[in-house]
């Protein structure tokens, strides 16, 4: 697994990414990190069906608040979605997110992995340090999102919930 650490992210597309997947739907809020008077984390993760093959750019999210600022940490997995079951992590990325974050795209930018139309891939998303809320579209039961699904869980039950009518707002961007 390779590790891509940085201290600043950019919201403009690297040269030959493109996005294959985006859902830009922001409705409520998903909260990461902990408070200082709360001991649990709280983590989130999104699953999605690749729609197509290329190398992995960037994953970006959303993030509608930042209460305290620091490091967040993205893995991304393949994911067995018949067991609900995240495979070893095949790459990850820090960024520190500051206050003057909230309300932008942050941007993640992976090692090179190259994902395959049709595989099933999850990301998780967890920080010690910050607490950011990001942005989550709620959908009505009569239309579920048919990519994948919200992951939610946190240090007291880390196998977590997956939900259909949740999803993170998030980009995923390949090169060809």
């Amino acid at each position: 697994m390779e590790t891509t650490k940085k201290s600043s992210h950019s919201t403009k597309s690297n040269p030959g990414a493109r996005p294959v997947l985006t859902q830009a739907e922001n409705n409520t809020t998903l909260w990461v990190g902990h408070l200082k008077t709360d001991p649990t984390d709280h983590f989130a993760g999104q699953t999605f069906t690749c729609p197509s093959d290329g190398q992995l750019d960037n994953i970006q999210l959303y993030s509608t608040a930042v209460q305290c600022a620091g490091e967040i940490v993205l893995t991304l997995h393949e994911f067995d979605a018949r067991n609900k079951a995240w495979e070893a992590a095949i790459g990850n990325a820090t960024v520190v997110i500051n206050k003057e974050d909230q309300a932008k795209w942050i941007r993640f930018t992976l090692p090179a992995v190259q994902l395959r139309e049709g595989t099933t891939y999850g990301f998780r998303v967890h920080t010690k340090e910050a607490m950011v809320g990001l942005g989550e579209a709620a959908k009505g039961t009569k239309q579920p999102f048919t990519f994948g699904h919200e992951w939610s869980g946190d240090s007291r039950n880390e196998r977590g919930h997956y939900y259909t009518y949740f999803s993170l707002a998030f980009k995923v961007e390949l090169r060809a």
